[in-house]
């Protein structure tokens, strides 16, 4: 007989068994994990907080909003607002925001709020009166308040028109214009313009001018003054040529160094 045949097969190695725990082992390991569980949420709540103790995230709400606090407390985050804004200007916060997570926003510069529902039809959708029922016209509404961010890149104050898309033909951004259609909004993209001072965010204010309007600095230069009728939609966030915009919209109850 060869070598070879004399060999015996290797035996396969044995599985080591799991020792089973005895039932007041398996209580003890369960009352460790719900203690550690326990632990942890007791060490991360604050950090919930924090966005909101902060202001982190400074948001623009969606019309009808109370203070950041009330609103918070009465949102339900169910996303009813969210379905009804004719041009998706309500976003939900991710999880990044603590106890601001799921809580409707809206990202002006992207897409503000331009009242083309007119009958308010977010707060109309709000089942919990977050968004106050009280609030009846845009002319109420007290989103946050426009500030001139950046006035030595306004295109008015350096006596400039525009022309052209105003945020560029691949911008989504969507406005009613009421001289187009008066009831949907449509893409800027395909509204261009041709200025011979920059004022779009003038006349695209859905307010007038008693929210902003240009006022002339010498020497032919303009600049944006926003009024009192300002109720921080967004729009001339939105419609601003430059890049970053040159006006901003501060959050109601913000305060501004």
């Amino acid at each position: 007989m060869t070598t070879e045949a004399k060999e015996k097969p290797a035996k396969p190695a044995r599985k080591k068994l799991r020792r089973r725990l005895t039932r007041q082992q398996q209580r003890r390991r369960m009352l460790l994990r719900s203690g550690l569980t326990g632990f942890a949420l007791l060490v991360l709540q604050p950090i919930a907080h924090l966005p909101l103790a902060r202001r982190a995230y400074a948001r623009l709400r969606p019309p009808g909003a109370s203070e950041e606090r009330g609103f918070l407390g009465a949102c339900i985050k169910c996303g009813q607002c969210v379905q009804v804004c004719p041009v998706n200007a309500i976003l939900l916060a991710d999880m990044e925001e603590g106890f601001g997570t799921g809580a409707p926003y809206i990202d002006a510069r992207a897409q503000a709020c331009d009242f083309s529902c007119d009958a308010l039809s977010c707060i109309l959708a709000c089942p919990t009166g977050a968004l106050s029922h009280s609030t009846r016209t845009k002319e109420e509404v007290r989103v946050g308040v426009a500030r001139l961010a950046r006035p030595e890149a306004c295109l008015a104050r350096k006596r400039r028109g525009f022309r052209g898309a105003a945020r560029g033909k691949r911008f989504r951004g969507r406005l009613r214009y009421e001289e187009v259609d008066r009831w949907n909004a449509i893409p800027i993209a395909e509204h261009p313009y041709d200025r011979e001072i920059c004022d779009l965010c003038v006349i695209e204010c859905p307010i007038g001018e008693q929210a902003i309007r240009l006022e002339p600095l010498g020497g032919g230069a303009m600049t944006p003054v926003v009024g009192d009728g300002c109720v921080g939609c967004g729009v001339c966030e939105m419609v601003c040529p430059e890049e970053p915009t040159c006006i901003v919209i501060d959050p109601f109850g913000e305060e501004v160094a």
